[in-house]
């Protein structure tokens, strides 16, 4: 009996070592080559390899798309405003779809995201599409727009 706790605590740290943070999650999904991109640009692959945990709202490249071409070249352009919209799709801590609830919640860039849970869960109105893809250091939640900061 010994021996088969034993293995199952060392399987587990297995899976544990063998789970991917949020960055590599997303970048080995392959539709969110945009916000890799925009996440290297503003200095944050570091923090979001960190320990976390991080909730994120991950737009995919067609969220991305849908802002004008010379409207996102600027904010890839302009690292202050970048980091302040990528931040504010981070919520600290790790939310499960389970535990979400409608309402106000704090991001990492200190502004409120507004939580909607009526016909589906949504931030800001942006439509969670895909949730709970689960990471080593938090959660990512796959949205259908950028949402941007008041």
């Amino acid at each position: 009996m010994k021996t088969m706790i034993a293995g199952i605590a060392l399987s587990l740290a297995a899976f544990a070592a063998q789970a991917k943070d949020i960055v590599d999650t997303a970048v080995d999904a392959g539709k969110f080559k945009t916000l890799a991109s925009a996440l290297q640009a503003a200095g944050l692959v570091d923090t979001l390899k960190g320990a976390g945990p991080f909730t994120v709202f991950a737009p995919t490249d067609e969220a991305f798309a849908k802002i004008p071409k010379a409207q996102l070249d600027a904010l890839l352009a302009d690292k202050a405003k970048l980091t302040a919209v990528l931040t504010y799709h981070v919520v600290p801590g790790t939310v499960l779809s389970k535990d979400v609830k409608a309402g106000k919640v704090k991001t990492v860039q200190g502004s409120e995201l507004t939580v909607t849970t009526s016909g589906g869960v949504a931030v800001d109105g942006a439509k969670v599409s895909a949730a709970d893809i689960v990471a080593s250091n938090g959660v990512i939640h796959v949205i259908d727009s950028v949402v941007l900061p008041k």
